[in-house]
């Protein structure tokens, strides 16, 4: 793992939230698009060198709906940036992690991901994220 990619919140409504990091962070989202097979909608900030994303649930059985209705808004995840997101998933698989999803699929921002259960992580979702190039 190469360094923190981003840090995901999940949020009830995106609108309102990206007014509210707009105003914090002093500058817009730098990107937004929606990721139908996981059943979100994101937003990105950039705060110097660190990306937030936001997540809102398109439908109410995704993840993002289910983290929403158990635990509230905050933050989601932390995702990694990985070299090689197979040879990770292998590599982690091997150190007795449970990988979530052990073919990687696409997700938002140009990003191949895979997820380690928080169970075997101190109660935190990692994602790893590659660039798709």
């Amino acid at each position: 793992m190469k360094k923190i990619e981003h840090i995901g919140i999940a949020v009830k409504n995106l609108e309102e939230s990206n007014l509210l990091f707009e105003k914090l962070f002093g500058a817009p989202a730098y990107k937004q698009e929606e990721v139908a097979t996981e059943g979100v909608k994101t937003s990105f900030f950039m705060n110097g060198p660190n990306k937030i994303e936001l997540l809102e649930a398109t439908n109410p059985e995704s993840p993002i709906a289910k983290f929403l209705e158990k635990k509230g808004e905050g933050i989601h995840h932390i995702a990694f940036d990985v070299e090689n997101i197979v040879s990770e998933i292998e590599r982690l698989k091997s150190e007795g992690f449970t990988v979530l999803n052990e073919t990687p699929k696409r997700g938002a921002d140009n990003k191949l991901v895979a997820f380690l259960h928080p169970k075997g992580t101190n109660g935190v979702l990692i994602e790893l994220c590659q660039e798709i190039k």
